[in-house]
């Protein structure tokens, strides 16, 4: 696969503009649908602090849960590949947005907290997780993507019963 190109097409659909589309700011809906061939609606809006919806996923969760995502597969993949077998996996990931007084603004960090239950065995020690969790890492092909720091703090393993 070196050197192999992978595309991917998404189409986004605003479907707020009700009865006065944007005759003001506040005339709006930030509501959208993000559609993906054959695969459900995703409901999307901005975050509710620009007069988004909180009950659908703003693009800045999806992009935070994104980095997560693409961190866990690789761990996964790795783990299996190295004989750790994994029984349960989440991570509780945060990510911090700053804001500049006109208005844009970036990421400044990421951070993921994963949480691995495995099999007893020599690949479950602490040690061996933070290796795959540091290999993933370099691995992940969005966290490879972004200009800001994404930092994996993995908790303390633990064992499955």
């Amino acid at each position: 696969m070196s050197g192999a190109l992978h595309d991917y097409s998404v189409t986004v659909a605003w479907t707020g503009a009700g009865e006065r589309g944007t005759a003001s700011y506040t005339a709006y809906s930030r509501d959208h649908d993000v559609l993906l061939p054959h695969k459900p609606p995703l409901p999307g809006s901005s975050d509710p602090a620009y007069r988004g919806d909180p009950h659908r996923y703003s693009p800045e969760e999806l992009f935070v849960a994104s980095l997560s995502q693409c961190h866990m597969l690789w761990f996964l993949h790795l783990a299996a590949e190295s004989g750790l077998v994994v029984r349960d996996y989440t991570d509780e990931v945060t990510g911090t947005m700053r804001v500049e007084a006109r208005g844009e603004g970036q990421f400044t960090d990421v951070t993921l907290r994963p949480r691995v239950i495995a099999d007893p065995g020599e690949m479950s020690t602490d040690e061996h997780i933070a290796a795959l969790h540091h290999r993933a890492h370099a691995m992940c092909f969005i966290a490879r993507s972004v200009n800001f720091p994404v930092r994996v703090e993995p908790v303390p393993v633990r064992l499955a019963a």
